[in-house]
């Protein structure tokens, strides 16, 4: 053999190159497709998770475990378990203490074609880190959902409506491939706004759950109170019902904001100049603003002085003075009616005590002479005139002399026809017994002496 060898040795050497090469070329197509090599490379760091359902799991078909996008391992088994899937899997030892205890696993699909792998949330610092064969539970774990399962969950409407869907979108995309690449790159700054808002979320994801706890409170406690949902949503129906009704005035309101929203602007530049002046005397009120403390410390003792007499006896008057103040409604409104011909009757009287009061030359000054009185003076000169007529009195007051004049005869007569005796009491005639004197009218006319 040794001979053989000698006379081929440029054939063996190349055979030998060539098995080399093999081996190398073997061992890195195994090393990229995750193969373990026992002696070589350390046992990885075995975790296990229970899924409701693992379809399309099939380990040594490279399907990964994965944490946002970054393969940590793969699946190696899966078996049943109780009803309940249980896949292991291989997380690289370099990870192994990334993985805590309130870690949750989805299964998701690389393609179309259900090529699975399981996207791992590692959990919280807060939580213990896991152990070697530590299993997710399933309530931390949810399976992919098959388009069927959505299919199956819609009624028979909702899926024609959902076809008519899908079909009217392929007929408006037909040679529109550009277009709706256009709408994509223009959503570009979306997508990068909305990748901001998932790093916060990732941040925050403590708030998160903290908000989806709160979340799954809430949904509890408004599934009980159905009644009241539903009488809030009859309620709204019948609000919305009235906006519907008042669609013109709606309609006229939004026409109508532009120029309030102008005027409002106008207004805003003038309550500038308002601030402006405001400021210095807001300034200023600050002494007396910062004294107020002081201020209400010293009312404190009137104040609590004060309370029981509010209490005991202004508070039981104002209760009792109620009744009065609502029968003076009515009168009240009838006075405010006839305020304003009250207050043109007042103006008129006004205006005639000024001219009864007038006095166009005042009073007399020395060296003048003639004096144009007002009818003030007048009034009263009468009134004295007056007086002075009615000097004369007795007893009973003050009378004016009357002076009677008749024919003897008819005077007679009436004193004849007088039952009662009132003119014969009037003394008209003499007094025989006196001379028939003494009588208004002189016995010289009617007397008998």
């Amino acid at each position: 053999m040794w001979t053989q060898i000698r006379k081929r040795t440029g054939d063996f050497a190349a055979i030998l190159v060539l098995l080399v090469l093999a081996v190398a070329v073997g061992g890195y197509i195994l090393a990229n497709e995750r193969l373990h090599f026992p002696f070589i490379q350390q046992a990885p760091f075995k975790l296990k998770a229970a899924f409701s359902t693992a379809q399309a799991v099939t380990p040594g078909q490279g399907q990964t475990v994965r944490v946002s996008g970054v393969r940590i391992g793969d699946i190696s088994d899966v078996k049943l378990d109780n009803g309940q899937a249980i896949v292991s899997m291989d997380i690289d030892h370099q990870y192994k203490n990334l993985v805590h205890t309130d870690a949750s696993a989805l299964l998701r699909p690389k393609t179309g074609l259900k090529d699975m792998f399981i996207e791992l949330n590692p959990g919280t610092s807060q939580a213990p880190v896991a152990k070697q064969n530590w299993t997710v539970p399933v309530q931390n774990t949810l399976p992919d959902v098959n388009p069927d399962e959505v299919y199956s969950a819609l009624d028979a409407d909702t899926r024609a409506y959902v076809k008519l869907l899908v079909n009217g979108a392929g007929q408006g995309l037909q040679s529109r491939g550009s277009d709706l690449q256009e709408v994509f790159r223009r959503f570009e700054p979306t997508n990068r706004d909305i990748a901001r808002v998932t790093t916060a979320v990732a941040v925050r994801r403590h708030n998160l759950r903290r908000l989806i706890n709160s979340l799954q409170r809430l949904n509890t406690a408004l599934a009980q109170r159905g009644g009241d949902l539903r009488q809030l949503i009859s309620a709204s129906a019948t609000v919305f019902r009235a906006f519907a009704s008042e669609d013109t005035n709606i309609s006229r309101a939004i026409r109508d904001f532009p120029g309030a929203l102008r005027t409002t602007t106008s207004t805003l530049g003038k309550v500038q100049t308002f601030a402006d002046v405001l400021r210095p005397t807001a300034d200023k009120l600050r002494p007396a603003v910062r004294e107020l403390n002081v201020a209400n410390h010293a009312v404190r003792p009137f104040v609590i002085e004060a309370a029981p007499i509010i209490r005991h006896r202004i508070r039981p008057f104002v209760r009792a003075a109620r009744p009065v103040v609502r029968s003076l409604n009515t009168p009240a409104r009838q006075l405010a009616t006839a305020t304003p011909d009250l207050t043109t009757s007042f103006r008129m009287l006004n205006h005639l005590f000024d001219l009864i009061g007038y006095n166009p030359n005042g009073r007399e000054a020395p060296g003048i002479t003639g004096r144009d009185e007002g009818y003030l003076f007048y009034i009263a000169w009468i009134t004295h005139q007056t007086e002075h007529l009615f000097t004369t009195g007795d007893a009973h007051g003050s009378y004016r002399p009357v002076f009677i004049g008749a024919p003897c005869g008819i005077l007679a007569n009436i004193i004849a026809r007088d039952p009662s005796g009132s003119f014969s009491n009037l003394n008209l005639f003499g007094d025989p017994n006196n001379g028939g004197q003494g009588a208004i009218i002189g016995s010289n006319v009617c007397g008998t002496g």
